[in-house]
């Protein structure tokens, strides 16, 4: 055998594990995350409740939520956005979590996203590139983004976030009688969250920019914990 007979045929040989490691290369930068931090969720319906409860609220409550992510470390295109915020406050046409409970998903989810106002031009489309990912699983359209100050405070038993007109005081970790008979009925509305359910103390959204403004108080209603993708 030559030695370009002998390349070719080795070369040949090597085909097939070099593609699997190829695969494999692919696949792993797939599924490594890119961005991870905090997220605090909540809505405007009960997620943790009774059947009796729920049946009330499955139509009429739930088109509301208002949902934070706080950056420890990640970049979007290749931009750090570490240590910054975003938060979206969401509207739809109804329950935004119905698709969970056998219903049809809203048709139109109308967002305002509040981006961190220490974030530079480059950071603030970063911020809502990774917004846009994390709730594309709802048919939604930004109707505005502004740059505010975002507060975002995180302890082991609570949580707060403070954005423009949007606020949440959440509390984790939440107690619950195990016969009462409530269920969790929905999942974090963000890809990638790894969130318990928490008692929302205060959620309030007074802009104007969605059309609709509300209030909820003492609702177990929130999701606290972590995200990553």
């Amino acid at each position: 055998m030559t030695r370009a007979a002998f390349t070719l045929a080795t070369l040949l040989a090597a085909a097939p594990a070099l593609a699997a490691d190829s695969n494999t290369t692919r696949t792993a930068a797939a599924t490594t995350p890119t961005v991870s931090g905090t997220y605090v969720e909540a809505r405007t319906a009960e997620v943790f409740a009774g059947g009796c409860i729920m049946n009330s609220e499955a139509e009429t409550m739930g088109r509301q939520a208002v949902l934070a992510w706080r950056v420890d470390r990640g970049q979007v295109g290749g931009v750090s956005i570490d240590g910054l915020s975003v938060v979206a406050a969401l509207s739809g046409t109804h329950n935004l979590g119905m698709r969970e409970m056998g219903g049809e998903a809203p048709t139109l989810v109308k967002t305002l996203l509040y981006v961190d106002d220490r974030a530079t031009a480059a950071q603030r489309d970063a911020l809502v590139s990774m917004a846009r990912t994390a709730i594309g699983d709802l048919a939604f359209r930004v109707v505005e983004v502004q740059a505010v100050p975002i507060a975002f405070e995180r302890s082991h038993h609570a949580a707060s976030v403070l954005a423009g007109d949007a606020q949440l005081q959440v509390e984790a970790h939440i107690h619950h009688d195990p016969s009462c008979g409530a269920m969790q009925w929905f999942h974090p509305l963000s890809r990638g969250a790894e969130a318990e359910v928490g008692l929302t103390r205060n959620q309030t959204f007074t802009g104007q920019a969605l059309g609709t403004r509300w209030q909820q108080i003492d609702k177990r209603s929130a999701f606290v914990g972590t995200f990553a993708f």
